[in-house]
């Protein structure tokens, strides 16, 4: 059901805002809207420009209990505001002192892991990094040389060259080392290695001994400055958890102070008075359901600092208000399926219960197995009560249904030889009719059951249309009491005829099929005289006959193709039985010597493959079938300013 709204206005002293929204506010719920967009005709009205003063504060206790991890603390709410800012404040301060400190260890362990693979291809080399560039007689040169122009090194120029290159490591690419060379000669040797594309590599002189020991002493350097870094972030967490249940009072408190503050951006502010004695005021105003009104309006009337108005028919001038759901427990879960297609608008009933019997009942009738059914009501209802999903509730209620029709249709896990149906076999009982012949009962029984919900939901079309005051749609239309009559009357003749009764006689087919069509063709024209419009037709009479003719002729054949469409109920409740006996058959539980493995793997195929098949094609029956005729789904979701809160 749709909670019936009313519009209120809220007023007081501006700086007690905040207190009305923490004591009131967030005790009812309340969709607030822009006052000033709302107030047009009040004059002297001005926003609230304050900067919210919380938002940053509440960013960094969001970070620090981020960093908490988890916590088994209690939130400790009992600190003023003056003492929550002060505290992250100072919480802050070290943070970032240990942050500064943090950054500058990773940049000195960037550098000590670059050097480290500057060296780290040398580690091989025994000679002694301090000594070796400073030898007075000679120059070492170190650096790498594709392997290709060392084996031409290798080959040609060894025995002429004044060097010697002393291989340390070597990759697919690259050969690594040094060569040592007399300084008179080298600055030949210089240029033939470089004419071969040998790469310097800068060493520092800084190092002592050998390549081996300062890639050690480096590698030594970078795990105690990653010990560091490690300290720091236990140092941090530390910070964090000293201050663990401050810090989630602090955040529960600033949570509730940001958002109490950025009401601000719906409220206006008003000041009264003369130019010497002027007052600021503030006003809110947004719907209430109508139980909160008077439970609101019970609590405050002793507030002398609150004073509440509210507007009778609102809706009427300002537009309709949001709509809020109401159901009991068990139809809950759907309302899923109504979010989805769009909620109903004030003018609407509410089609929550509705498609709660009718898509558990027809789920039940395609897929009705006692076996399965208690699984799928077992498996939803534990995991909609653990994790609280509506498809899961859904799932649940369904499985009953698929159950009872289970009993009715004698099947157990495939197995029709357990229990007597109480109905009928769904692939055994025929049922014959005039003209068609021999027709599965199943069928006929759904065909039947589409027709009643079809004539159900034109009713319903009619109450909508009445409650929208909406004569032309509610007397005329193809779904309205005109296509009640015409289609009411289709029906009940073709179960006489089929049922081997007398059918009604030409008079009443006259009046029953025939009015009904002609209203069906005018619709306009009647439309427009029962609301006493005066519209004059802008195309012509000849073009106004062709477009009716067309009209009437699509919504003869929407009659036909809606109906015809139930018959995938029928359908699937023949094929769940076929493919049962394909898994008994498959498992040999028809013969008798059954492979349980094979058939626990066909029944959770078949229940999860033909479940999901099957709530698909009964959620279309729901939207395309029985939508489509009396149901918009234009509302607009309520969303009251506590549950925003709760949500950020």
């Amino acid at each position: 059901m749709i909670v019936k709204m009313k519009f209120l206005s809220i007023s007081g002293p501006k700086n007690d805002i905040d207190r009305v929204c923490d004591v009131y506010l967030s005790k009812y719920e309340m969709q607030l809207e822009n006052a000033i967009a709302e107030l047009k005709t009040t004059d002297n009205l001005q926003p609230f420009v304050e900067v919210n003063p919380y938002k940053e504060p509440l960013a960094k206790a969001e970070q620090f209990t981020a960093l908490l991890g988890d916590v088994n603390k209690k939130a400790d709410v009992s600190m003023s505001k003056e003492e929550m800012m002060d505290m992250i404040r100072d919480i802050n301060h070290d943070y970032l002192r240990m942050l500064e400190q943090k950054e500058l260890l990773k940049k000195k362990a960037d550098d000590l892991k670059e050097r480290l693979n500057v060296l780290e291809p040398f580690r091989t080399l025994e000679l002694d990094m301090h000594k070796a560039p400073r030898y007075k007689y000679m120059k070492i040169r170190f650096g790498r040389i594709g392997v290709d122009y060392y084996k031409r090194l290798e080959k040609y120029l060894f025995d002429d060259l004044n060097a010697i290159f002393i291989e340390s490591t070597r990759n697919e690419n690259y050969v690594y080392g040094c060569y040592f060379v007399a300084n008179a000669d080298s600055s030949k040797v210089d240029s033939v290695f470089n004419s071969l594309h040998f790469e310097r590599i800068t060493i520092p002189a800084a190092y002592v001994g050998t390549p081996a020991q300062a890639c050690d002493e480096l590698q030594k350097e970078i795990d105690d400055n990653q010990k560091e870094i490690e300290q720091l972030d236990r140092n941090v967490e530390q910070l964090m958890r000293s201050h663990a249940s401050q810090l989630l009072g602090a955040q529960k408190k600033l949570e509730g102070c940001s958002n109490n503050f950025d009401v601000r951006k719906l409220a206006a502010r008003i000041e009264e008075g003369e130019e010497e004695d002027k007052e600021d005021y503030y006003i809110l105003c947004g719907w209430m359901g109508e139980d909160d009104v008077k439970k609101f309006l019970e609590e405050s009337k002793n507030d002398d600092r609150v004073f509440v108005v509210v507007e009778e028919d609102r809706e009427k001038f300002f537009g309709d208000p949001p709509t809020k759901l109401k159901n009991p427990k068990f139809f809950k879960p759907f309302e899923m399926f109504i979010r989805m297609y769009g909620l109903p608008s004030p003018n609407e009933l509410d089609p929550t219960m509705f498609v709660a019997l009718t898509y558990t009942f027809i789920f039940g009738a395609m897929f009705g197995d006692v076996g399965q059914g208690l699984c799928l009501f077992i498996f939803g209802g534990l995991l909609y009560l653990t994790k609280k999903m509506n498809l899961a509730g859904i799932i649940s209620i369904a499985g009953i249904f698929s159950t009872f029709f289970g009993f009715m249709f004698g099947s157990v896990f495939g197995f029709e030889n357990i229990i007597e149906p109480r109905w009928l076999r769904p692939m055994e009982a025929m049922t014959k009719l005039p003209v068609v012949g021999q027709l599965n009962t199943v069928f006929v029984v759904a065909i039947a059951f589409g027709m009643a919900l079809n004539l159900l939901v034109m009713l319903f079309n009619v109450l909508n249309a009445a409650k929208a005051h909406d004569l032309k749609n509610m007397l005329f239309s193809n779904n309205g009491l005109a296509g009640f009559v015409f289609y009411g009357f289709l029906v009940f003749t073709i179960v006489l005829y089929m049922t081997g009764h007398k059918v009604p006689g030409n008079i009443l087919m006259v009046i029953f099929l025939g009015i009904p069509i002609l209203m069906f063709v005018f619709k306009e024209p009647l439309g427009n005289l029962v609301e006493k419009r005066h519209e004059k037709m802008e195309e012509g009479k000849v073009m106004f006959l062709v477009q009716a003719f067309f009209e009437l002729f699509e919504t003869m054949l929407s009659y036909f193709s809606n109906t015809i469409s139930y018959v995938r109920i029928g359908a699937f409740a023949v094929s769940h039985a076929a493919m049962m006996e394909v898994v008994l058959m498959l498992s040999g539980a028809s013969s008798g010597s059954t492979n349980w493995i094979v058939f626990v793997l066909g029944n959770l195929l078949v229940c999860g493959l033909e479940g999901l098949v099957v709530g698909i094609q009964v959620l279309r029956l729901e939207y395309y079938e029985l939508f489509s005729r009396f149901y918009k789904g234009t509302g607009r979701e309520f969303k009251p300013f506590n549950s925003v809160k709760e949500e950020q």
